[in-house]
Formats: structure tokens, sequence, C-alpha cells
């Protein structure tokens, strides 16, 4: 692999989210044939090709410790999760563990136990401070944080230098002269990769957003319809009008567009750690770097994204099997390879002094104890969330960027 790490001060942003959207129905537990076993629905999302067997591997493991305990395994893609939720908890049949990110309104709802009701002493002192934070809601951690994440800048070494930009831009202006400069290469290459699909515009917009000095609010006030903001947004619009990004910016999701990046086809797009594997697989003479994100004036900026596992209070004689359950898939060797594989990082103490070592992994770790993160603890982030994703493609559309996030806000505010 040939890679140059220029971190500095690495910028961490934006939400992880699917790799691929493989789905299957529960079951995926071994029955253990005896009619008093305890039975657990585990519902989660696929980040990769590698999730399902993950899942299977760790249930497999429980249930050869637990025989007495059966969990029914459904997994499904970002995109369908948030409306199979919905429909579960509406028909009175959650999951009993789900894995997620907002949780704050089925917190509010009282759905859900808190964590330190259904994990060990240890294993509760375990995760790292400001992931704590991150999952509480009024001082009660809701949450079990599961994989966290930091976003980053990977450059194609290449096509900058064929395009004549001798360094990796900081600022926006830099940005926009470099991706205009590597676009005009032609033959199909991109300057910069700019995904405003519905997978993951929040994250994008988060990019554009934060380095204008803006942001999404806290846990008491959402805030998308501010001046800082509309700065965030006009810029989108300035790189899509100046043919600095792939076509069709606002339909384009970022899995197939990174798979586009590493094929060697765009010069600049924001990536996640799961990236370094996924160009390690596919293209590995691939000369990339990965550098802090270019904000309107070159000052760094951190946002982490860590998503859970919750669970939900559906009977209470299932809270022992739940606790068991989430206890097991914390220990090291269950957790920390399942973490691996993903290729994300880590929220647990135990988990970040095991991957201290690994090279590929430093840059993202380095920004982890400064994240900041979505404000998935206001009840209105999953409403917020689903706005971006519905409603901020237009702005590569042509629409007024002011009318873009008076929408969002105007979703948002509604819940």
């Amino acid at each position: 692999m040939k890679k140059s790490l220029r971190i500095g001060g690495i910028v961490a942003t934006a939400t992880l989210a699917t790799l691929s959207l493989a789905s299957c129905g529960f079951g995926g537990g071994t029955a253990s044939g005896s009619d008093s076993a305890t039975s657990i629905d585990l519902l989660v999302p696929s980040y990769s090709d590698n999730t399902q067997g993950l899942w299977e591997g760790v249930i497999d493991d429980f249930e050869a410790e637990n025989s007495d305990i059966t969990v029914n395994l459904e997994v499904q893609s970002w995109d369908n999760l948030n409306d199979v939720i919905t429909t579960k908890v509406a028909a009175g049949k959650a999951p009993d563990i789900m894995n997620g990110g907002p949780f704050a309104g089925f917190a509010a709802d009282d759905l859900l136990y808190p964590i330190k009701d259904v994990v060990s002493a240890d294993t509760l002192a375990d995760f790292q401070d400001s992931f704590v934070t991150a999952s509480s809601v009024d001082g009660v951690q809701y949450g079990a944080p599961l994989i966290a994440s930091a976003r980053a800048l990977f450059v194609n070494e290449d096509l900058l230098k064929q395009a004549g930009v001798a360094a990796v831009p900081t600022t926006w202006d830099e940005l926009l002269d470099a991706a205009t400069k590597v676009a005009a290469i032609g033959g199909g290459v991109a300057g910069y990769g700019m995904p405003l699909g519905s997978e993951e515009a929040q994250a994008e917009s988060a990019i554009w957003f934060y380095g204008a000095g803006g942001g999404f609010g806290d846990a008491s006030e959402i805030t998308i319809d501010t001046p800082e903001n509309l700065k965030g947004a006009q810029f989108i619009q300035t790189m899509v009008d100046a043919g600095a990004t792939q076509p069709d910016a606002g339909a384009t999701d970022r899995s197939p567009l990174m798979d586009v990046f590493v094929q060697g086809k765009i010069g600049m797009i924001i990536g996640l750690p799961p990236t370094v594997g996924q160009i390690a697989d596919a293209n590995p003479e691939l000369n990339y770097s990965i550098n802090p994100i270019p904000t309107v004036d070159g000052s760094g900026f951190t946002l982490g994204v860590a998503d859970h596992l919750m669970a939900f209070k559906n009977d209470d004689k299932k809270q022992e099997a739940i606790t068991k359950f989430l206890d097991f898939f914390y220990t090291p060797d269950q957790y920390v390879n399942w973490v691996t594989t993903e290729k994300f990082l880590p929220t647990t103490k135990s988990g970040a002094e095991q991957l201290s070592g690994e090279a590929d992994l430093a840059p993202f770790l380095a920004a982890l104890p400064d994240a900041q993160f979505y404000p998935s603890t206001n009840p209105n982030w999953s409403a917020t969330d689903a706005a971006f994703k519905s409603l901020v493609g237009q702005l590569a559309q042509g629409k007024d960027a002011q009318a873009v996030l008076t929408e969002i806000q105007a979703k948002s505010d509604a819940g």
C-alpha cells in the first residue's frame, strides 16, 4: 500500500453508515432445544459484507456458553433500519437489543433500560468517558457505545500531482481550486466526491456546516437554519456549480462513490477508518494520503460518531439474559475482533489499549479523545437526520439554500 499520513490536527466528522445492504429475518441463533430457554431478539444494521457473519459468530459462541438462551438475529440495511424499528415499536414488537444511532426518542418514551441495568459494573466502567456523555440523556446512560468513527480527507496523490496541485488543501478556497483542477483532467475523473444522497446526507452536510463554524445544535436545541450553516450550504452549491464534484451529487450515496475513489477516479473524498481496509483489499497500489478536512479558514474541528446498542424494556424476565449477552459481547476477545473486522474504532478503554499499535487506525484513534458528537440525545435528532436524508440533496439540484435549511429546520422542530 502506497500511503502517507498527513495527520496534523486530524479532522473527524460525520456518521458512519452502511457499506452493504444485506438483510435477513430474525433467526441467526441456534435454538437450544429446551422449552425453558429464554429467547432474545437482536436487530442490527449491516456495516459491511462481514456484519452478519460476525454477529452469527458472537451468537454461536454465546449460546455455546449459555445453553438456556437463544439469540434471534435480524440484519437490515441502514436505509431500511429506521422504517423497520418504527414499524416494530408501533406494533409492540420491538427487539430486545438493537444496534443503531439515535436513541433519545426511545428513551423519552420510556422504552429503554438504562444501560447500568443491563451490563455489569465492569463493562460499564470500561466505556471511554467521552462516549458515556454522548450516550446519556439527562445524566442517564441509555446507549452502550458500540463503535466509533472519525472522518478525514482521503487524497489521491497521483491525481493531485497530475493536476498541478502542489499541496493538499486546508481551506475551502484551496479545496475548490484543487478539485476544479483535478476535474479538468477529464476521462471521468471527479475533483471532490460529494455524497448528498440519502445514505449519509447528514454526514456530508456536517463537513460543510461545521467547517463554516456552524453545526447541528445540542441536547436541548437543534439548530439547522443558521447563518453559519447557510454559508456551508452555499459553498456546497459553489462546488457543484464549478464542476468540482461528480455528476448528480444530490443523489449520490457514499458507498458507491467511495468505490470510485478506490478505483482511482476521484481526487479527494471524506473517508472513514474502514476506507483504509477497503483500499488495501481492492486497490493496494493506490497512492493516497489521509489529511485534516478543509474548513472555511483552515481551522480544525473534530466530530466523532458512535453507534450504540440499546435494550428495550419488553419483558423484565429477559433482563438477565440481555445482561449476559451484552457482557459477553464486550469482552475483549469478542469485541475487539468485531470492531477490527469492521475496521471501526473501539469505544472501550480495553479495546483502545489493545489496538494502540495499529498504524492504520492511529490517526483516527488520535482524534477521538476530543471528539464532538451529533446531538443524538436530542429527541428531535431522529427527525432531523431523516430530513437531511430526504431534503439536503436538493442543494446540488439548484434549490435555494436558505429554503432547504428552513425546510429541514421545520421538519426537525415538528419531530
